[in-house]
């Protein structure tokens, strides 16, 4: 059984990570993984058949910082701004003292620019499926694979899900 101080710390964590992404403060991204960490994002069919190619996959911090370096200064998007919603989360208490949590989510992208200001479209759906460790009394991502349920992107998946 999870401790009623542990759950809700990782709700927190989950609840502040999408809260970061849709404010667009991508430098506090990397700060929600533990030092040693893994984040992918791969399509369910790929999930569903144990296929090991990811849409996207970084295994350290300094690959999530890279990740956000490149969001800011190398990819060309249309402006657009983020709204993740998650539910259904699942935690369990793991053997190696690590908690293991499932939530699905839906992420809602709008357009900012001049043509389809406003806009609003389903842009991702899926789950979350994680590996949550506690470090200095934090919780934090040893591993956040995000499976999407499909490998369709209408376009560059440059944010993080």
């Amino acid at each position: 059984m999870i401790s009623l101080e542990r759950r809700l710390a990782v709700e927190d964590l989950l609840h502040a990570y999408v809260h970061c992404i849709d404010e667009d403060r991508l430098e506090e991204w990397p700060g929600f993984f533990a030092a040693e960490c893994e984040y992918r994002i791969v399509p369910r069919e790929n999930a569903d058949q144990e296929l090991p190619i990811p849409l996207m996959s970084c295994d350290s911090q300094g690959m999530l910082s890279d990740r956000v370096t490149a969001h800011r200064r190398a990819n060309i998007f249309g402006p657009h701004f983020y709204r993740h919603l998650v539910s259904s989360i699942l935690l369990t208490e793991q053997a190696d003292g690590l908690i293991a949590a499932r939530s699905n989510y839906v992420v809602f992208r709008t357009w900012a620019d001049v043509v389809q200001y406003g806009a609003t479209e389903v842009f991702s759906t899926g789950a979350y499926h994680d590996r949550i460790v506690f470090e200095d009394g934090r919780a934090r991502f040893r591993q956040r694979l995000v499976i999407v349920d499909t490998c369709r992107i209408d376009s560059l998946l440059v944010t993080p899900l």
